[in-house]
């Protein structure tokens, strides 16, 4: 048996040992594509298992997560990060091997990949950031190829769609996929649900589609070698498999997807394969050998790197690049007393920030001039020319959600992306994995309640801000006017362990006068108090974003019929949440009823205006009217905060 085999079969065993070890996984995964990685780590990634993150290695998605043995198994397998102790603990508490490859459990895991089609869509992300960074930097710093294997499921997830059109009509050559074409899925055979021509489809986007055996590795290198020798189209490789390659009696069936294969079976596959059929985990020498045989040259080609990023004359640059901005460095607008969207002042603050960023790059989903998401000077992406900053994602806001993920997770820029908040929910699994990966990622979500008025309410957002808030790790920042748009941005630019929502407005604010009412600088603690009253107050009232113009013209009421009332800013929960317990009380008062008001659900308020409070918002959807009128009659008006008000007290 030649080593290529014996390698292939290696990983089969590690497979099934792992998943039977746990009684929980999916073997027929890595097992049917165990002849592609061998020919893919053995030949064609370039990395160093020494330094696992060199910015210039090949990146490698594992798109179909579920097969994550297979991922393991090669991170051993080179030398890179897992120990043969770390996949006997597959799927166990606090190992590094979970059911699914999760980012920063270990080096070489580069995203987080479990529902299906993510990983495609995070891989043009990475694809692109490559030569975005390579048009800057060129060929001796930045050169490397992006590879994804997927599978069934993932080319059937609407997010892969999105994904390959754009990386499509954007020519990423460096970016090559391989299909694992087994024809299988949980339920069976796929022709029980997917019938097309997969790589007609992949014709049409725009990609080179190559065809080969899955189980020959000859074919395999030669459709690898010849996916890496073109430049202007991404590559899809389908690759036949048999699922379960090598288990005599449930090789391509469904049922070695998800189930250890049983003893029986694996005993009777090892001994096919050639292998002890009583020994467990085995790794022969000749295969540690045949995978880190090569590590020498590739830590010289890594120290080369190295050694010409020293030499570089773009080497403070690089560092830019690739570093965390100082934002106490950062010079940000301020704005005069006045009236301006949110949306509009978000905009002005991009065009202040952007020439002080060049590492900024992002985007809208077919809607730049409404998101205010374009950068004046920074100059448009094309086809094959990516010198530009200004993405034009289409509408495709999964697909652009997935792709930031992926530039953020490359490294080299901070991407952000843009569209309506209540399309939110069609991104809504890509935000989630920013959450979950803690990536850097800018969400710039306009036209946010109701008070964009006439295209009713399928465009009116009512329970996103709750939805937002629920999901772990994301800060949702929604600003009151033009000066906390900026302050806005400096939370996001500061913030290195996770995503930022900026949740911003069609209509126009008034900017608060500060030399009147508190800094806006309170922005960056989550709730500060805006506007109190000179005396004990007798209700706190909270509001977000363009409520707080309201909240202000409610404390006059109040103040008028002698009722104290404190108006306190809370442009993002999660911030104010982390503060000291004395600042919470110095802002919100000890004894005193609160009440909240939002033009959105309720939900979620209860918690901070207690039980002797309550809460201002519209607890149904929304109406198709002129923006003042539809905030009117859903009781966004200052005598509904006003009757509140007195029904508390």
């Amino acid at each position: 048996m030649d080593v290529g085999q014996l390698s292939a079969n290696t990983i089969k065993g590690l497979a099934m040992d792992a998943v039977q070890k746990a009684n929980s996984g999916h073997p027929g995964a890595p097992m049917g594509m165990a002849d592609i990685a061998t020919v893919l780590w053995s030949q064609f990634v370039k990395y160093d298992p020494e330094c696992p993150d060199w910015p210039d290695r090949d990146r490698v998605i594992l798109s179909n997560g579920h097969g994550s043995m297979l991922l393991y198994s090669m991170l051993h397998l080179t030398g890179t990060s897992l120990s043969l102790d770390d996949l006997k603990d597959f799927r166990q508490w606090g190992a590094r091997t979970a059911g699914h490859p999760e980012y920063g459990e270990a080096p070489g895991i580069e995203t987080t990949t479990g529902p299906l089609g993510q990983g495609f869509a995070n891989g043009l992300g990475m694809a692109f950031a490559e030569r975005w960074l390579n048009q800057r930097f060129g060929d001796d710093l930045v050169d490397h190829h992006t590879w994804v294997l997927c599978g069934d499921g993932c080319l059937m997830e609407g997010v892969s769609h999105e994904a390959a059109s754009l990386a499509g009509h954007l020519g990423l050559g460096r970016l090559i996929v391989l299909y694992d074409d087994n024809k299988i899925t949980i339920d069976g055979s796929t022709d029980r649900a997917f019938t097309e021509d997969v790589g007609g489809r992949f014709e049409a986007y725009g990609w080179q589609v190559l065809k080969c055996d899955g189980h020959d590795q000859a074919a395999l290198a030669e459709a690898m070698t010849a996916a890496k020798a073109t430049a202007d189209q991404p590559t899809l490789i389908c690759c036949r498999t048999v699922i379960g390659s090598g288990a005599p009696n449930l090789q391509g069936t469904a049922k070695t997807h998800g189930a250890p294969l049983g003893p029986d079976e694996i005993r009777a596959a090892k001994i096919g394969m050639g292998f002890d059929p009583d020994e467990h985990f085995a790794v022969p020498d000749a295969v540690v050998e045949f995978f880190r045989s090569k590590n020498g040259a590739r830590m010289a080609t890594r120290k080369a790197w190295e050694e010409r990023l020293a030499q570089s004359s773009q080497r403070d640059e690089w560092n830019t690049f690739h570093s965390q901005p100082n934002v106490s460095e950062i010079d940000f607008p301020s704005f005069e007393p006045g009236k301006i969207a949110t949306r509009k002042s978000n905009q002005a603050v991009l065009d202040g920030i952007a020439p002080q960023l060049p590492q900024l790059v992002g985007g809208s989903a077919d809607l730049t001039g409404s998101n205010g998401s374009y950068q004046k000077d920074g100059g448009d992406v094309n086809r094959l020319d990516f010198e530009g900053r200004n993405m034009f994602f289409g509408v495709r806001e999964h697909g652009m959600a997935a792709m930031c993920n992926g530039m953020a997770l490359h490294g080299g820029t901070i991407p952000y992306c843009a569209t309506f908040l209540t399309f939110h929910d069609y991104m809504r699994p890509s935000v989630r994995l920013s959450a979950l990966m803690n990536q850097q990622v800018i969400y710039i979500y306009t036209h946010d309640s109701v008070w964009l008025g006439e295209d009713g309410p399928t465009h009116q957002p009512i329970e996103h801000f709750a939805a937002m808030r629920s999901m772990i790790n994301v800060w949702v920042v929604r600003p009151a006017d033009a000066n906390e748009s900026a302050e806005a941005w400096r939370i996001a630019l500061d913030r290195t362990d996770g995503p930022t929502a900026l949740c911003l407005t069609r209509q126009g604010l008034n900017i608060v006068d500060r030399e009147a009412h508190g800094s806006a600088e309170g922005t960056r603690r989550g709730g500060y108090v805006l506007k109190d009253c000179g005396e004990a107050a007798q209700v706190v009232l909270i509001a977000t974003g363009s409520e707080v113009d309201l909240a202000l013209a409610a404390q006059q009421e109040l103040d008028a019929q002698g009722i104290a009332a404190r108006v306190v800013s809370m442009p993002c929960v999660e911030l104010f949440d982390q503060q000291s317990e004395d600042y919470i009380q110095e802002v919100l008062g000890a004894d005193v009823p609160r009440v909240s008001i939002e033009a959105g659900v309720t939900y979620g308020w209860a918690r901070m205006v207690g039980s002797n409070g309550a809460s201002v918002g519209i607890d149904r959807y929304g109406a198709s009217a002129p923006g003042a009128v539809v905030a009117e009659k859903l009781g966004m008006s200052v005598g509904n905060v006003v009757d509140t008000v007195k029904g508390v007290l």
